[in-house]
């Protein structure tokens, strides 16, 4: 009864929002939304999701609790160092002008540290950042932030483009001009192409290894040829080369041909 009743809310949940919760691993994602369901207190998915379908505050929180939005300022700083150091400096001498999307970009940390770099650089370049989570692509546009998001960013780039409130640190137009936000469902839409760089980071940990595979299939064919990859600490690809990949450093993935 209980798989029924699961099973269903999935299929719900698909018709209302067209996210496929049967592309997530199952085990990990129905423990996380049965803890929510009976912090809210429903005794089934049947009655949470009623619920979510006329609050809007419930369905944020649920998006929320489904897409872990847990996310700093250069997160893993050594990668973050490879990318300004090695990778950035041989995209921009490719290209010129850098395309970028940080995919699945929570409440904004990463292309905001993606454009801090690129001023830090002075390198020409244009930001596509973009989420499935309304509520967390809203914070991303506020660009608000704590010290904890702040804890790895160098204290000179905290100085030059924040400014601080009491609580929180707002980042500067400067750093936001060139970054546009957008909902994006990475399991269902299109992608754009011919991007110079592509960052998604500790988000296929939560797919099955069928979605993993169609995805990597789709940033391969997003990147232009020399255009990288750069994913999670806990996202090595194997054999890349099934999608016209190669390593070219730690979580750096390049585009062949």
């Amino acid at each position: 009864m209980e798989d029924k009743d699961f099973l269903q809310f999935i299929a719900n949940v698909k018709k209302m929002t067209g996210i496929d919760l049967a592309l997530y691993k199952e085990a990990q994602m129905k423990r996380r939304l049965t803890s929510l369901r009976m912090k809210r207190g429903y005794a089934t998915f049947t009655h949470y999701f009623d619920a979510i379908s006329k609050d809007k505050e419930l369905f944020y929180e649920f998006l929320d609790r489904m897409t872990i939005n847990v996310s700093e300022f250069f997160r893993n700083p050594g990668r973050w160092d490879v990318l300004e150091n090695k990778i950035l400096p041989r995209l921009a001498k490719q290209s010129g002008r850098v395309k970028c999307w940080s995919a699945a970009c929570s409440t904004g940390e990463e292309p905001y540290t993606l454009s801090l770099i690129l001023l830090r650089k002075k390198l020409e370049a244009t930001i596509l950042a973009s989420d499935i989570d309304e509520g967390a692509l809203s914070k991303a546009k506020q660009g608000v932030y704590t010290d904890r998001s702040l804890q790895d960013c160098p204290k000179e780039l905290i100085s030059k483009y924040f400014a601080k409130d009491t609580l929180s640190y707002r980042i500067s137009e400067e750093v936001k001009k060139r970054i546009t936000f957008k909902k994006h469902n990475l399991l269902a839409d299109t992608f754009d192409t011919q991007f110079d760089l592509i960052i998604c980071r500790n988000v296929m940990i939560y797919f099955t290894e069928e979605a993993k595979h169609e995805l990597y299939h789709k940033f391969s064919r997003a990147l232009k040829p020399g255009g990288v990859l750069f994913v999670g600490s806990t996202e090595q690809i194997f054999q890349p080369q099934q999608y016209q990949l190669e390593a070219e450093d730690t979580f750096f993935y390049r585009k062949m041909g």
